[in-house]
């Protein structure tokens, strides 16, 4: 066996990946920090049922479990840092009013997300606790458009939804667990003719609303349909004055999909999802979640979004600089502080050890320091 191997969708990160990931967690972070978003980091180990507290059957499914040969109990590594962030807030800083907390760490996952993705992202996100109102959805939002922008990624578009009203339908209309489960498995993929097939003995009110979601999809013209063809339950009308105010708003281009349930067991109110043009998938993913607190016993308001860091790093915009300085291997004190006095600016300089001449294209050198009329120069390859 070649011992070199790595498993399937597990990579290593190499030199020019790996800059452009830290420059890109570098400015977010930094970014995080003005809008007081303070920095935790939790384990990449958890006791499993803590780390899955809340999270539903599908989070499950993707989190590697190992036994612990101390306590002899299971742990699981995490497939996700929201719900570590949500027991931080609940059990650990116990905070009363709103509290702002952001993260960076990778991820592992028993299986891909998509067909040419890793196991192993690099999770980074921010969430807010302690206000229910949809303020802080406005807020989130706002803040990872922004975020992306910065990236160059200002072409993000946002795709609302509200996990309340195909939660609304269900309930009021006595759908077992099991067929909600598999109406919500169809509305995911889409499946018009099993979605028809699965609703076929329902009430006729509740088939034909939840039959009608997969169509209400786009502007907020679409709210309008929903409220004069869905049944005007409390909750719904609710979760549609939520989307209005959310679509209305100028600094978010975002666009309504009723039928788009991720994290549907997760999450408790709005949803949303990110798009850039040209990339098939969603580049971030968010939503509320009110309700996982409650397991670390303390319900508390919260919500937030995700991103995975590699993913963005290969699709943001992002300077290359200005290249590294190639130096000489010389014992020479005036070389010493010429190239102290670069790296104080910040430029990257490489002392060229000896026998290594002609390394610095492997390097990525673009300049060297020359001795010109007894002082030492930055030149141009």
């Amino acid at each position: 066996m070649r011992n070199w191997l790595l498993p399937e969708n597990i990579e290593d990160i190499l030199p020019p990946e790996a800059s452009r990931i830290e420059s890109l967690r570098t400015k977010l972070l930094a970014m995080f920090r003005v809008h007081g978003y303070e920095l935790v980091i939790p384990p990449l180990l958890e006791y499993l049922e803590s780390l899955l507290t809340g999270t539903g059957e599908d989070l499950g499914l993707r989190t590697f479990k190992l036994m612990d040969q101390v306590s002899g109990r299971m742990m699981g590594v995490r497939a996700d840092i929201t719900p570590q962030v949500a027991r931080i807030d609940a059990h650990l800083l116990n905070r009363i009013g709103v509290t702002r907390l952001c993260y960076c760490g990778s991820v592992l996952h028993t299986r891909t997300r998509d067909l040419h993705g890793t196991r192993e992202p690099i999770q980074i996100g921010a969430e807010i606790y302690g206000h229910a109102g949809i303020e802080g959805d406005l807020e989130v939002q706002r803040l990872l458009l922004e975020c992306l922008s910065t990236c160059g990624l200002g072409k993000a578009k946002l795709d609302l939804s509200h996990v309340a009203v195909f939660r609304t339908l269900c309930r009021r209309g006595k759908v077992s667990a099991v067929l909600e489960s598999e109406l919500h498995a169809a509305l995911d993929a889409k499946d018009t003719p099993q979605l028809e097939n699965l609703t076929s003995k329902l009430p006729a009110q509740t088939r034909v609303a939840l039959r009608l979601l997969p169509d209400l999809y786009g502007d907020r013209a679409v709210l309008v349909k929903a409220r004069k063809f869905l049944p005007l339950y409390p909750e719904i009308s609710a979760a549609l004055d939520d989307l209005d105010r959310l679509a209305r708003d100028p600094k978010l281009p975002a666009t309504i999909d009723l039928a788009d349930l991720r994290g549907y067991h997760y999450h408790s109110g709005v949803v949303f999802s990110v798009y850039m043009p040209g990339e098939p998938n969603a580049i971030a993913l968010g939503g509320r979640y009110d309700e996982v607190g409650k397991a670390f016993g303390r319900a508390r308001p919260a919500t937030g979004f995700s991103m995975d860091l590699r993913h963005l790093a290969r699709i943001a915009v992002i300077s290359e600089g200005n290249g590294a300085i190639l130096a000489p291997y010389l014992d020479n004190p005036k070389l010493a502080t010429a190239i102290e006095k670069l790296r104080l600016k910040g430029e990257v300089v490489i002392t060229e050890l000896p026998g290594h001449a002609g390394a610095g294209r492997e390097l990525r050198s673009n300049r060297k320091l020359v001795l010109i009329g007894g002082k030492w120069q930055v030149r141009t390859n």
